[in-house]
C-alpha cells in the first residue's frame, strides 16, 4: 500500500506538542468539525487531532485503516495516543486497534455503528442510496434527523452545523460508507490482542442503533473495556449541550495523569438491563 495519503489530519486547538496526542475520528460525515463543541472542553489536557476523510474517498477498511496509522505515528512521536472514534469512526477505531494492537495508550468508542450489518433495513438504504435521484437524497437527510440525533437536547448552532455536516456528504460518499459498515464485522479482529484500556460511551437513547447492547458486545470482545452509558442521548450525542468528553473522561479516570482503578461505575450510571432481543430502530 504505496502512494500518497489522502486522509489528513487537523488541529482545532492548536498545537500541543508536550501533552498526549488525542485522534477524533468522526462520524459519516467524515470531516471532524462537529467535534468542535468537546475539543474546547479537552484542549487543556490533550494535543487535538481530527481525522478527515475526503469525500471522494472510496479506499477499502484495511486502506482507511493503514493510512490512518500511517498519519498516527508520525504525529505522535513517543507521545501516548488516546484514540477516539464515534460511530463509524469507532468502527475505522477498531480496524486502527486490530491493525496495531499496542499503538494506543487509551481507547474511546462513542456510539459504535459495528451493529450496521445486522438491521436488514439499513442495508437495504445502503443499497439503494446510489440509485436515488439527487434531490430526493438531499430531502432524505433533513427527515432522517430525528433518528440520528435527539434534537431536543442540541442547541440551534450545533444543530445547523450537523444539517451542514450532512449536506456536505455527497450521495456518491455516503452510499460508499454504509457499504462500508454493511461489510463491517468483529469476528475476525482479534480485539483480545488490543493492550488499551477501552471506554465504550452507549446512548440508551439511540433511535438508529442499539448502542447500549453493542457496547456490552465489544465488552465481551475486549481485554479492559468500561461502559458509560448516556441515559437520555441520541445517536449524535457528542452534539448535545448535557454531553461533556471530558467530564465522561474525568469520571472514569481516563484523563492524562489520573490513576484508573476497576471499580464499577456509581449505580446512577450503570446501564439498564439489556432488552431480551435486539431493539429494532424507529
Amino acid at each position: 500500500m504505496t502512494g500518497p495519503i489522502p486522509l489528513k489530519l487537523y488541529t482545532p486547538t492548536g498545537q500541543h506538542p508536550d501533552r498526549p496526542l488525542f485522534i477524533y475520528l468522526p462520524g459519516m460525515d467524515g470531516s471532524g468539525e462537529l467535534f468542535a463543541l468537546q475539543s474546547a472542553g479537552l484542549k487543556s489536557h490533550f494535543n487535538i487531532r481530527c481525522l478527515v476523510i475526503p469525500g471522494d474517498d472510496l479506499s477499502s477498511w484495511e486502506r482507511l485503516a493503514h493510512q490512518a496509522v500511517q498519519l498516527i505515528r508520525q504525529e505522535a512521536g513517543t507521545a501516548p495516543i488516546y484514540l477516539c472514534g464515534e460511530s463509524f469512526g469507532a468502527c475505522l477505531a477498531l480496524r486502527i486497534v486490530a491493525m496495531a494492537p499496542d499503538l494506543v495508550s487509551h481507547l474511546i468508542l462513542i456510539n459504535s455503528a459495528s451493529s450496521f450489518h445486522r438491521f436488514p433495513w439499513l442495508h437495504w438504504v445502503a443499497t439503494l442510496t446510489p440509485w436515488v435521484a439527487a434531490p430526493l437524497y438531499q430531502s432524505s437527510n433533513l427527515f432522517s434527523l430525528p433518528m440520528l440525533a435527539n434534537l431536543s437536547r442540541i442547541g440551534e448552532a450545533n444543530r445547523q452545523a450537523l444539517i451542514r455536516a450532512m449536506a456536505a456528504v455527497t450521495q456518491s460518499s455516503a452510499a460508499w460508507r454504509m457499504a462500508l459498515l454493511s461489510q463491517f464485522r468483529l469476528e475476525p479482529l482479534q480485539l483480545y490482542r488490543v493492550t488499551a484500556p477501552t471506554l465504550l460511551v452507549a446512548s440508551l437513547g439511540d433511535r438508529l442503533l442499539p448502542s447500549l447492547e453493542e457496547a456490552q458486545r465489544l465488552a465481551a470482545l475486549l481485554p479492559n473495556p468500561r461502559i458509560y452509558p448516556l441515559p437520555h442521548s441520541g445517536h449524535a450525542s457528542l452534539l448535545e449541550d448535557g454531553v461533556n468528553l471530558g467530564a465522561i473522561l474525568r469520571a472514569v479516570n481516563f484523563l492524562p495523569g489520573q490513576v484508573r482503578n476497576s471499580d464499577q461505575l456509581p449505580s446512577s450510571d450503570r446501564p439498564a438491563p439489556l432488552p431480551t432481543h435486539s431493539p429494532t430502530p424507529h
